[in-house]
C-alpha cells in the first residue's frame, strides 16, 4: 500500500497517511490531513512508498490536500493563540488553586479543540477549570495529564553531556530503558549519574545496548574461576570494549595472588559464580544468610 509519513511537531512521531491521488508530495511539503481531531497541518517527513498493509494501523486516514499559503498563515496564527491561551490558563489555575503544572498548549488547526498538557503528583479535580476555560475560549477543552519524559520532550533542555536532550532534538518516540542496560555497560548505578533531567533513566543507555550484549556473550563474569596461561584464578573485573579480564592468579601456594589483565580469548571458564543480590534466596546463599558475594 502506498503511504506517506507526516509529522505534526518538529521532533514528533511520524504518522502514516493515504496520499490518495495526490502526487509530488516531497520532503517538508506542508499538507492538510484528516485526523481524529479534524483537519490537521503537518509536514511530509517520509515521501510516498509502498509498505506492507499488515504493518499499518487501520483505518488509514487520507491526505486532504497540499497546504496553501493561507493554511500556513493560519497555522502560524494558531501558534500565537497557543501562547495567549497558555497565559490565560496559568491565571485560571492559580484562581482555582490547583496543584498542577501546565506544560504545553495545542490548538487544533480548524479551531475545533484546544488541549492543555499538564503534570501533577496525583489526581486533580479540574472540572471547574474546564468549565471556566470553555466559557473563555468557546471551543472544546481537553486537559491531558502527561509523564515527566513527555514534559522534558516538550520543554527541551541541556543534558549532562552538554548537548540538547535527545528526546527534544531527534527521538520521535520513547524506547523502554531498564537498569540492565547500565549494568551491562559497566556504568555507575548511582541514579544521579544515569538519570536524565526528567528523573528517568537516560534514553542514550539504549543506543549501545545491543553492542554490549553481543560483546558480553563470550566474557566471564566477576568472581568466576578461569584458567589463564600461568594458572587458575578469580576474575576481579572485566573491560568489555577491550575484551580483557583482570584475573588474580595464585602462582605458588601460600603466596599472594598476582593480578593481571588477560585477553578473553586466552581464558577458559572453569566455574561460573553468579553475583548474588542482597537477600538472595538461592541455595548458595541459604536464604540470604551467607551473602559474601
Amino acid at each position: 500500500m502506498i503511504v506517506i509519513g507526516v509529522r505534526f511537531k518538529d521532533v514528533g512521531k511520524i504518522y502514516y497517511f493515504d496520499p490518495h491521488t495526490l502526487e509530488g508530495l516531497t520532503m517538508n511539503t506542508p499538507v492538510i490531513v484528516e485526523t481524529g481531531r479534524g483537519a490537521g497541518y503537518g509536514l511530509v517527513a517520509m515521501e510516498a512508498r509502498d509498505i506492507d498493509i499488515r504493518t499499518i494501523s487501520q483505518p488509514l486516514r487520507k491526505v486532504l490536500r497540499a497546504a496553501t499559503d493561507n493554511d500556513t498563515m493560519q497555522e502560524l496564527t494558531n501558534r500565537k493563540r497557543e501562547d495567549e491561551a497558555r497565559e490565560i490558563c496559568l491565571e485560571k489555575i492559580k484562581t482555582h488553586k490547583l496543584e498542577m503544572h501546565l506544560v504545553d498548549v495545542e490548538l487544533a488547526f480548524d479551531l475545533s479543540k484546544i488541549i492543555f498538557f499538564f503534570t501533577a503528583d496525583g489526581r486533580v479535580d479540574f472540572r471547574e477549570l474546564v468549565k471556566d476555560l470553555a466559557s473563555t475560549f468557546r471551543m472544546r477543552i481537553e486537559l491531558r495529564q502527561i509523564g515527566v519524559r513527555d514534559e522534558a520532550k516538550m520543554l527541551s533542555g541541556i543534558g549532562i553531556c552538554g548537548r540538547e536532550l535527545c528526546c527534544a532534538s531527534f527521538l520521535d518516540e520513547f524506547q523502554p530503558v531498564s537498569i540492565k542496560s547500565a549494568k551491562d555497560q559497566g556504568l555507575s548505578l548511582n541514579p544521579t549519574k544515569i538519570s536524565g533531567i526528567c528523573g528517568k533513566l537516560m534514553c542514550c543507555l539504549k543506543y549501545e545496548e545491543e553492542t554490549y550484549a553481543y560483546l558480553l556473550k563470550g566474557m566471564p563474569g566477576v568472581g568466576d574461576l578461569v584458567r589463564t596461561p600461568i594458572g587458575d584464578g578469580d576474575v576481579l573485573s572485566i573491560n568489555i570494549l577491550r575484551q580483557t579480564a583482570k584475573v588474580a592468579v595464585r602462582v605458588k601456594p601460600n603466596e599472594e595472588p598476582v593480578a593481571d589483565f588477560y585477553p578473553v580469548a586466552e581464558l577458559k571458564l572453569l566455574e561460573h559464580r553468579p553475583q548474588c543480590e542482597k537477600n538472595c534466596k538461592c541455595p548458595k546463599c541459604k536464604g540470604g544468610k551467607n551473602n559474601d558475594n
